[in-house]
């Protein structure tokens, strides 16, 4: 096999004298020898196998040597383990493995707007084609029922999954294919999971269920960010990955493809996450999710996407990548040896770790998750064994026992009986009919043949980010919610800690009518809150604090740092950099230019240097600038953070905004209000243009005299009101401020609403900058 260092100097066509990091000036002085090099490669069909012996005769020994110090890194029981590190010296001699080799376990990774759900759209559909699901009519006839194959976007089934076009909750979808020339069906069991780094815990826990991972992207863009944490996650567990490049019919994506750039960037990405020398041996896919084609040859890719050929047929269909996963992901293992029955030790006890749960007002409590061994059927008796529980500490006689009253798979989105209902290990199911008290990470195992322990469960991420979320307690509360009392909001935060484990909530020690939640990132809080607002609920959310540790061997305090990659106009590069390398303290770490105007750079920077900036950068590049982070790890304490900060325009009175006063104000700074709109004192109406906060009067109106002039006639004009996404003000609102959140509403204010207890608050935290500042 060929070592990554290897397989990129073969690609450029250099030789191999070390390990070779590309950066834009590798990149652009190899680019003409890479490209011949591919193309030359590509066009007489040689495979990355072929790359790989012609590698192997180049090197000699050498390489046979390095080759047995690398190999592929597997647990020998792999159940929801997510360590960094892996141990390379067990011993797999006991082990007896069962294979399921019906049964395909795959997860579909992808950016932004790469076209993932656009693909899984296609395969719902060929898949539906291949084996209609038979269905029993009112008359007692069989009819087919094609699933999901005339809906779009069926994974994206929430409202704020299809209006920010993100992936927030992992879903299953089940896929019954059958591929010519075989007898049996298979069943592909595709998860789409979310991309970014603060919805870790859920994706850890996903990848426990799956055996490969497709990674979707877009082959004008290459990979990005949130690719990045994913693959990284899904690499060191030791999945086999398949590589899709979508959208390859855009006008900039073929270029990229012939003269390497794509090709060198995954493999780039690949070795830079750690990538072992099987998982750098993967199949690549050409595809147009929108066209619904796709191929692995090169050549007949390239005539579609040029429009030379037009795709036509099963043989050139989404069937392609459907055989894609057959043929190259590995089926669910059974590790026969490593869980035993108490009562029937030589039976396969029924053992499954509860990955989702929900609840269903008709089947009552819901579990997700896969079955690592033995079956399951309808009416079985199952016990509930919690997570983290020592196996000396288990009494089965008082476990938690429930009878399953169903179990069901989800074909597109929609939720189905399993028929048969018998479930067996391997596959991924829902069961109704759990215990109350379930838990994710919680394992279930049959009453009648318990297993002697819990399942291993993932490890926890912390957090790295808190804020405090408490009752409305503006003079508006009330008036737009449903759910106003701060018992209720409690309540709210506690029931979503059931399924997100990555959220924990605790009462504040300074407000016990305010409750802390700890999270991963201000676009995880940001949806907790849209939803809450959603439901019906009142809020007042405080700014959020940067969670800090101490080091164990030194003790100096330690704060998150994350890597930033940001695309812009090359005209805002420099607006950029110095936005993120000053008061931030932000490092550059790379930067380059692409052909179509566009500069990208890389930048390690603080967690805290990051909040506010998305809606900073924005402004200052017109809307250009796309913004992706993911967490690196703890790093010694950055000190202060930030210069002045921005000064607000004040309400100082109650009542609706009039046009009149608005005028004037808005030539001040920006506005937040629009004529019309309510208004109290001490809420923040506008952004001064000018250091400090600034009362006005947004409530006086004109007044109203019989005296004629000129000016009094004169034509009052306001410009439209800037509006902020909950998440930006999050990362906005100073430590003065609070974010009051409504069904109909969300407004920025003052913490304190009486204005002389604000002017002390500020010449007290005005000399405490000073103090910290002289340090």
């Amino acid at each position: 096999m060929l070592s990554s260092n290897v397989r990129q100097c073969l690609v450029r066509g250099i030789p191999r004298t070390g390990r070779t990091t590309i950066t834009s000036s590798t990149r652009s002085t190899s680019s003409t020898r890479s490209s011949k090099t591919l193309q030359h490669f590509k066009k007489n069909q040689c495979s990355k196998i072929c790359l790989r012996s012609i590698s192997t005769m180049i090197n000699g020994n050498s390489y046979s040597k390095d080759l047995n110090n690398r190999h592929l890194q597997l647990l020998p029981f792999k159940l929801f383990s997510t360590e960094a590190d892996y141990d390379d010296n067990f011993s797999n001699d006991n082990v007896q493995i069962r294979q399921v080799p019906h049964i395909r376990n795959v997860a579909i990774v992808a950016h932004v707007d790469h076209g993932k759900t656009t693909i899984v759209d296609e395969l719902l559909r060929c898949a539906s084609e291949s084996v209609p699901v038979m269905t029993v009519s009112s008359d007692g006839e069989q009819e087919n029922e094609k699933v999901a194959s005339g809906s779009d976007l069926v994974m994206d089934c929430g409202d704020l999954e299809r209006e920010r076009g993100i992936t927030i909750t992992s879903k299953v979808t089940r896929l019954d294919y059958h591929k010519e020339n075989d007898v049996e069906v298979k069943t592909i069991n595709i998860v789409d999971t979310p991309g970014h780094a603060d919805f870790a815990g859920e994706v850890d826990r996903i990848l426990t269920m799956i055996d490969g991972v497709c990674l979707v992207v877009d082959a004008a863009e290459g990979a990005m960010a949130q690719t990045k944490y994913v693959l990284s996650r899904a690499l060191k567990m030791g999945l086999k990955p398949i590589v899709i490049l979508n959208k390859c019919d855009k006008d900039d994506a073929w270029s990229r493809i012939e003269n390497g750039e794509v090709e060198i960037e995954l493999f780039e990405t690949f070795d830079a996450l750690g990538a072992n020398d099987e998982q750098m041996d993967y199949v690549t896919v050409y595809a147009s999710g929108k066209a619904g084609w796709s191929t692995t040859d090169i050549d007949l890719a390239r005539e579609f996407s040029t429009g030379e050929k037009v795709a036509k047929g099963k043989e050139n269909s989404m069937t392609i990548l459907l055989n894609t996963i057959l043929d190259n992901i590995p089926p669910p293992e059974v590790q026969v040896s490593k869980l035993k029955g108490i009562h029937k030790p030589d039976e396969e006890p029924f053992a499954m770790a509860a990955t989702t749960v929900g609840y269903d007002n008709f089947l009552g409590r819901l579990c997700t998750g896969r079955i690592y061994s033995g079956t399951i059927e309808k009416n079985d008796t199952v016990s509930l064994i919690p997570r983290g529980v020592v196996a000396k500490d288990i009494n089965h006689q008082s476990l938690i026992t429930s009878n399953i009253t169903g179990i069901f798979v989800n074909r597109g989105v929609l939720r189905t009986d399993l028929e048969p209902a018998i479930a067996n290990a391997g596959d991924i199911v829902t069961l109704a009919g759990v215990p109350n008290n379930i838990a994710v990470g919680d394992t279930l195992t049959l009453k009648s043949n318990p297993i002697g322990q819990p399942l291993e469960t993932p490890p926890i991420n912390p957090p790295t980010l808190s804020i405090e979320i408490g009752a409305n307690t503006s003079p508006l509360s009330g008036k737009e919610g449903t759910f106003i009392a701060s018992s209720q909001v409690r309540q709210r935060l506690i029931s979503e800690t059931d399924n997100n484990v990555t959220l924990s909530v605790a009462k504040s020690e300074t407000d016990p009518e305010r409750s802390i939640v700890y999270a991963r990132g201000e676009l995880q809080l940001g949806i907790l809150i849209e939803q809450m607002r959603r439901e019906g609920y009142e809020l007042t959310v405080s700014p959020p604090k940067i969670i800090t540790t101490k080091c164990e061997s030194s003790g100096k305090e330690l704060e998150p740092y994350e890597e930033v990659t940001i695309d812009a106009d090359s005209e805002y590069s420099g607006t950029v950099i110095d936005s993120l390398t000053g008061g931030r303290k932000g490092l550059l770490l790379q930067m380059s230019d692409s052909s179509d105007g566009k500069t990208r750079l890389v930048f390690e920077v603080p967690s805290r240097g990051l909040l506010g900036f998305q809606s900073e950068i924005a402004t200052a590049t017109r809307g250009t600038a796309v913004v992706n982070h993911l967490f690196l790890e703890n790093r010694e304490y950055a000190g202060l953070i930030g210069g002045v900060e921005k000064g607000k325009i004040v309400s100082n009175d109650n009542g609706k905004a009039s046009l009149y006063s608005l005028a004037n104000i808005a030539k001040r700074g920006a506005l937040f209000v629009a004529a019309g709109d309510i208004v109290y004192s001490g809420m923040v109406i506008g952004e001064n243009s000018r250091p400090g906060d600034m009362e006005v009067n947004p409530v006086r109106a004109k007044e109203t005299t019989n005296i004629r002039t000129v000016n009094k006639e004169e034509k009052l004009y306001v410009p439209p009101p800037q509006k902020y996404s909950i998440e930006e003000l999050i990362g906005y609102m100073n430590d003065d401020e609070v974010v009051e959140v409504t069904p109909k509403s969300v407004r920025l204010r003052k913490a304190e609403l009486d204005s002389g207890a604000r002017e002390r608050a500020a010449r007290s935290r005005k000399k405490q900058m000073k103090a910290l500042q002289q340090k």
